[in-house]
């Protein structure tokens, strides 16, 4: 397990050096000079070229670059350009704010999603299948940001049960969290249903089934535990795509997360908060993974056994 766990923690530096090279040539590319949004609208010829120095946007474009990465090894990311404070600082406030979101939106994901896809799989074909397989195709076409502002119409400007914006308590959560979850809750419960479908044909259920036991044990004890791994890594996937997907989300309801901060950064090109923001998101994404191939022991025992032969 320790093996495992020192490969697929090496592993993510390339993906790091390769995700940061991307970003940071993008923005290099990108119109608009940050010296200038820096020092605003009244600046002599003097203070730019003193402060293009002091950013050290006068070196050629790999030097910038290995210093941005020597720096960020450190836990450096600079100065952010347009709010003139150390970037590290404005992560620390806000991506806990969307680890909460992307958390509540992955709980009502699971929450709903993998009893409904269960109860699809026992009852395939029936109405309550159909339906559905409706909502979950619905879930999965439709654009989050659409979803989020028909919510803030119906549930903010017509009835007046949520607050508009801002994180003001758990009443706040509810929208984002629901907008962000939508299409997860349609993918777990499709994983769901596919996995269940495949589980409860098998002979060990027959079997099971056989000797007597309810369905419900048979359902829940048996069947749906040995068909937990592919929903795992959906559940894995869908949590990374969540913190990305914050992006839109956060920018709708004015959640003050890495996700708006990211948009800001974008329109200001604020290179720093940029490039910290992504490299966050990657880092976070690629842990992520990994805690969820570290689940499939608990759920799978050839895992475990693979692991005790291992040793």
């Amino acid at each position: 397990m320790f093996k495992f766990i020192s490969q697929r923690l090496l592993m993510l530096v390339p993906v790091l050096l390769g995700v940061s090279l991307i970003v940071f040539s993008i923005m290099n590319l990108t119109p608009g000079d940050p010296v200038e949004m820096y020092l605003g609208d009244n600046y002599s010829v003097e203070a730019y070229n003193e402060m293009n120095k002091e950013l050290g946007l006068d070196k050629p474009f790999f030097i910038r670059y290995k210093n941005f990465v020597v720096n960020a090894i450190q836990g450096d990311f600079g100065i952010s350009y347009s709010t003139k404070q150390p970037v590290s600082a404005e992560i620390a406030a806000r991506f806990p704010n969307t680890l909460i979101l992307a958390a509540a939106a992955l709980v009502f994901a699971i929450v709903l999603g993998i009893p409904l896809g269960t109860i699809s799989a026992t009852r395939q074909y029936s109405a309550v299948d159909s339906l559905s397989m409706f909502a979950a195709l619905l879930g999965v076409s439709m654009p989050n940001f659409w979803l989020g502002i028909m919510l803030i119409l119906i549930f903010v400007a017509k009835l007046g049960w949520f607050p508009s914006a801002n994180f003001d308590g758990i009443k706040s959560l509810v929208l984002p969290a629901i907008t962000l979850g939508a299409s997860s809750l349609a993918m777990i419960t499709r994983m769901t249903r596919s996995s269940m479908l495949e589980a409860i044909r098998q002979d060990y259920v027959r079997t099971v089934r056989a000797k007597g036991v309810k369905e419900n044990v048979v359902i829940i004890k048996h069947a749906l535990r040995n068909a937990m791994i592919p929903v795992i890594t959906t559940v894995g996937l869908q949590f990374g795509f969540a913190i990305g997907g914050a992006v839109l989300v956060e920018t709708v309801f004015a959640w003050p997360g890495i996700g708006r901060l990211l948009v800001n950064a974008i329109k200001l090109k604020d290179t720093p908060i940029v490039m910290a923001v992504v490299l966050v998101m990657a880092a976070t994404f690629t842990v992520i993974n990994l805690c969820i191939d570290m689940l499939y022991a608990f759920f799978d025992p050839r895992i475990r056994a693979q692991y005790k032969v291992g040793r």
